[in-house]
């Protein structure tokens, strides 16, 4: 367990991590009290599941009623006078909800998108789990610790957790669904919403709970033995594996280094699930248990129990749904069980594990430092098939290969926690290229131009020019600080100051395979705009000077600025600056959410 110093804030405060999975949700907590040496515990009571003791998920799953109101959440979905209830009065059961929030440049074909409720969107959706989340640990807490909450009610920061793959968009929804919840009460309260990826989360996990101590090395990771200045060479690379219900999340990480961009998939566990029960769907077809209320019940069963038991392709697997009367031998179904060959079963995992196979090796091919070590936490990773097939894969590549023994399922929860109190990180990698679009001088030596010609023009200084440039700020694979500043500087042309009172820049993001992408025309798909940027320049209009056209003499004014990217805390932030005579250097921020991933000493 890496050690932790005492809480040095002055006052109380408590924070909340929430992850809000495919499959399951949970929510760990840390109450901060000056000089006490911080703990993170888990919520491990839920309405529905007080019995059950200790559990720290709920499923992810919500009954709306035909009018748009919540009328279950969580375990309470799953009592059977609820889903009683359910089928008598027409409410939608919502399951695997979250995929709805994935960005478009993720490979997902095979997602098979279920319908929202009327007037709900996903971002409804996910504030209204939240508002649930939320409820149930304010209980739990005001239960377990008297007197607690009512001293920290007001000073609560919330840590939000999503996957690798999630960019801006996604990000601003998060943000928009806290709003909703109710867990703000205003934007300006949003400085106390935190957001990483689920990658950096399980990687906190992994350095307080599973690399810092010696159960799964001989040589302990620690994070005191470096220094900024040290040669890191030698350091240990760790690759994370999130292996979870909807995404497979990668992220590689050395000494207070991300040494390759963080991966994303959309193979977790549900798929597994999903290809389950189109197997049975095809074998059982014609066969009295081809119904789809059947062959929901046998893919139930097989995601909570043939799934997790699969360990062997030369051994049959059972879905025991039925009773003894339950028989069709030429369907392989005797006493209520269904037989599944080991090799079909086998073959159900074998996209996901072809998934973190490929991430791993683009991982590795990127890794600024050798990677010696992996780490599978996540719900996925309670799979022993899974956990065998990547062992198999891995040592004999010489890697060191672990997954916790317990708790791998709170691994993002509790590793969000400890983001926020021990901060383990100080530099990231860029897994996208970010930037600006603009117009570039007409250059006739260039082919790339030349290709481009017919769509030149003459712009308001006389020179000819070309549109639909897209000029890189921050090139993926960059290796940044915290605090590093990325920035460009441009032009803005008008024929009259009035035209120059205001400007706005788009932050546009590059998913492709170039390497130093420049033309909007080729590889469009692979762009995405990120958020704009808007200035008011009314000030700064007034103070303008006119200049002559080389062309034909006319006038046009001219304002100078620069796009500035900075890589904060969690989240990026991107800025303008212009030059102005009574501010000297003024700059308009403004926050967007784009993934990224670093690392402090691990």
């Amino acid at each position: 367990m890496l050690p932790r110093e005492p809480y040095k804030g002055l006052t109380r405060k408590l924070v909340l991590a929430f992850d809000v999975g495919t499959t399951f949700s949970g929510v760990s907590y840390c109450m901060l009290d000056p000089g006490e040496v911080p703990v993170i515990r888990g919520v491990a009571r839920y309405p529905a599941q007080e019995h059950v003791g200790g559990d720290s998920k709920i499923p992810s799953i919500l009954y709306y009623d035909l009018q748009g109101d919540v009328r279950a959440v969580g375990a309470e979905a799953l009592q059977e006078s609820i889903i009683e209830q359910a089928e008598d009065e027409g409410w939608v059961k919502l399951e695997w909800w979250k995929l709805h929030l994935r960005p478009k440049h993720l490979a997902s074909s095979h997602i098979r998108d279920g319908p929202l409720p009327r007037g709900k969107s996903a971002v409804d959706v996910l504030a209204d789990f939240m508002h649930y989340l939320f409820q149930c640990a304010r209980t739990y807490i005001q239960e377990s610790h008297l007197n607690f909450w009512r001293s920290v009610e007001n000073s609560i920061e919330f840590v939000l957790t999503h996957p690798n793959g999630w960019e801006g968009q996604q990000q601003q929804q998060i943000r928009r669904a806290v709003e909703l919840a109710g867990l703000i009460s205003s934007k300006e309260e949003q400085s106390h919403v935190h957001l990483l990826t689920e990658g950096e989360a399980s990687l906190h996990f992994c350095v307080t709970n599973v690399i810092a101590s010696d159960i799964f090395s001989q040589t302990p990771i620690d994070a005191s033995d470096y220094s900024d200045e040290e040669d890191q060479s030698d350091s240990q690379g760790v690759i994370v594996i999130d292996a979870g219900g909807g995404t497979i999340d990668l992220s590689a990480y050395s000494m207070k280094l991300l040494i390759a961009p963080a991966e994303c998939r959309l193979q977790g566990s549900v798929f597994v699930t999903d290809r389950a029960r189109t197997l049975l769907q095809k074998k059982l077809s014609g066969s009295d248990y081809s119904s789809p209320n059947i062959i929901a019940q046998m893919g139930a069963i097989f995601d909570t129990s043939t799934k997790l038991r699969f360990r062997k392709p030369d051994e049959p697997s059972y879905i025991k749904f039925g009773t003894v009367r339950d028989k069709d031998p030429k369907y392989n179904i005797r006493s209520g069980q269904l037989k599944l060959a080991g090799r079909d079963v086998a073959d159900l995992f074998e996209p996901s594990i072809k998934a973190i196979f490929e991430a791993f090796e683009q991982q590795r091919r990127a890794a600024s430092a050798p990677v010696n070590l992996v780490c599978l936490v996540g719900g996925f990773a309670a799979s022993d098939w899974l956990f065998a097939r990547l062992q198999e894969y891995f040592l004999p590549l010489g890697l060191r290969f672990c997954r916790p023994d317990s708790h791998v399922n709170k691994a993002v929860a509790d590793g969000a926690v400890s983001f926020y109190i021990d901060h383990l990180v100080s530099s990231r990698v860029a897994r996208a290229t970010y930037g600006v679009e603009c117009i570039t001088p007409y250059d006739s030596q260039d082919l790339e131009h030349r290709i481009r010609q017919h769509k030149s023009f003459i712009d308001a200084t006389g020179e000819l020019c070309l549109p639909e440039y897209f000029e890189s700020i921050l090139l993926k694979g960059t290796q940044v600080s915290e605090l590093r500043e990325f920035r460009k500087s441009f032009l803005k042309i008008r024929q009259s100051p009035g035209a120059c009172k205001s400007h706005s820049s788009a932050i546009i993001c590059y998913n492709g395979a170039l390497q130093d992408p420049q033309w909007l025309d080729f590889d469009r798909s692979s762009y995405t705009p990120l958020c704009t940027i808007y200035a008011d320049l009314r000030e700064l209009s007034r103070t303008l000077h006119p200049k002559k056209s080389t062309l034909d003499q006319s006038v046009y004014y001219q304002v100078e600025y620069d796009v500035i990217i900075l890589f904060g805390h969690t989240e990026l932030k991107a800025q303008i600056s212009w030059k102005d005579k009574v501010r000297p250097r003024f700059r308009l921020s403004i926050h967007f959410f784009a993934d990224r991933e670093h690392c402090k000493g691990c």
